[in-house]
C-alpha cells in the first residue's frame, strides 16, 4: 500500500497566514493537496498539521496530524507524518501543500518506479528534482534522522543519491510553489489536473 502525505503545517509567514488555508479557484490548498494525492493513487492520505489547524476545513478522504513541535520547521512535520502512518504502509508519496499546480500524473509516475523496484523516486521537471518525492518504509528511519530544522528529505537525498530515480515528469504540472502573495497571484485560472 503507498501512502499519500502532505507537509501542511507551516504558518506561511510571508504569505500571513497558513498556507494550508490559502484558497486557489476557491478551494483550500491543503484540500488540493489531498485531491492530488487521491487522484494518483495514494491510500490512506495523512495530512500533517500545525498552524491555523483549528481554522482548517474537513478534509474527506484525509486524516489530519497534529504536528505539535511544527514552529521546529519542516523536519519536524516529515518525522511526524512517517510516524504516523500505519504499519501496512509499504511507500509514502510526499508532497509540500504550497504547489498547487502538481498533477495526479506525477504522483502516478513515482508510484510506477516504485513498482518497478525504486526505493526512492524524485520528480524531476527540466532535469531539476522537485515533487512528489516517494519514499519505501525502509529508508524511512534515515530520512527521519536527516530531517531536521527547515529540511525534510533533501539533505538524505543527497547523501543516498545512490538510491534515488530520478522521474521525469515535464508536462505533469509543474512544482512551482506559493510562498508570497505575489506568487499567489501570478497563478493562471486552471493548472493541469488541479481543475
Amino acid at each position: 500500500m503507498v501512502a499519500g502525505l502532505v507537509l501542511a503545517a507551516g504558518a506561511g509567514s510571508r504569505l500571513g497566514r497558513p498556507k494550508a488555508l490559502v484558497e486557489v479557484d476557491g478551494e483550500p490548498l491543503v484540500r488540493r493537496a489531498v485531491r492530488l494525492l487521491r487522484a494518483g493513487g495514494c491510500a490512506p492520505v495523512h495530512v500533517v498539521v500545525g498552524a491555523g489547524a483549528e481554522e482548517l476545513p474537513a478534509l474527506p478522504g484525509a486524516v489530519p496530524v497534529l504536528n505539535r513541535g511544527w514552529r521546529a520547521g519542516l523536519g519536524a512535520s516529515l518525522r511526524c507524518g512517517l510516524a504516523s502512518l500505519p504499519a501496512y504502509v509499504c511507500a509514502v508519496v510526499v508532497v509540500l501543500v504550497d504547489q498547487p499546480s502538481l498533477d495526479p500524473a506525477a504522483v502516478r509516475r513515482v508510484r510506477a518506479a516504485y513498482a518497478a523496484g525504486a526505493s526512492v523516486a524524485v520528480a524531476s521537471y527540466a532535469g531539476r528534482a522537485g515533487h512528489p518525492v516517494l519514499l519505501a518504509r525502509v529508508t524511512w528511519p534515515a530520512v527521519a534522522r536527516y530531517a531536521v530544522g527547515d529540511r525534510g528529505a533533501r539533505d538524505f537525498l543527497r547523501a543516498r543519491a545512490d538510491l534515488v530515480v530520478p522521474v521525469p515528469c515535464d508536462g505533469a504540472g509543474s512544482p512551482a510553489d506559493v510562498d508570497t502573495p505575489a506568487d499567489l497571484a501570478a497563478l493562471s485560472p486552471a493548472r493541469p489536473g488541479q481543475r
